[in-house]
């Protein structure tokens, strides 16, 4: 089974608690991306993860209550809590995680806490989905097996 730190995407979309949230939504847009994550600082390489900002957190906590995307901070929108998962997990462990805290994100991060990718519930689940494609194979080859063995 493959780890998280294997499938994640390893150059995840950043911002700093100031970055506002209008800057947050147009590297989203630049990105290709649904989330920033947040981090203490970016300049010398020390990325600890300190939150998550999704496209659906602008739409309801910054548009559906007409807040002023050009002053409000991603630090004012995050949830005060994140759930990392340690590069090293699987894939199960991060099923489990992302039910059980009910996100579909979770920023990689290593011994020290540093962050060293995303891995998003699509991620993982084109993981599951292949190891189930593989499985609904067994019996096709059971099959094929027996045939060349019972000639």
């Amino acid at each position: 089974m493959a780890t998280v730190g294997e499938i994640c995407m390893r150059d995840p979309v950043i911002a700093t608690r100031e970055t506002t949230v209008a800057k947050a939504a147009k590297l989203m847009r630049e990105n290709h991306v649904g989330s920033v994550i947040v981090v203490d600082r970016i300049e010398d390489g020390l990325r600890l993860p300190l939150g998550i900002v999704t496209d659906r957190d602008l739409v309801v906590e910054v548009m559906a209550t007409g807040l002023d995307a050009e002053t409000i901070t991603v630090g004012d929108i995050m949830a005060p809590e994140l759930a990392t998962i340690h590069a090293s997990k699987d894939t199960s462990a991060a099923v489990r995680d992302m039910r059980n805290k009910g996100v579909r994100r979770l920023p990689v991060v290593n011994d020290g806490g540093r962050l060293l990718g995303l891995v998003s519930f699509d991620d993982v689940l084109n993981v599951v989905a292949d190891e189930l494609l593989e499985l609904a194979r067994t019996p096709g080859l059971e099959q094929s097996r027996e045939a060349r063995q019972r000639k």
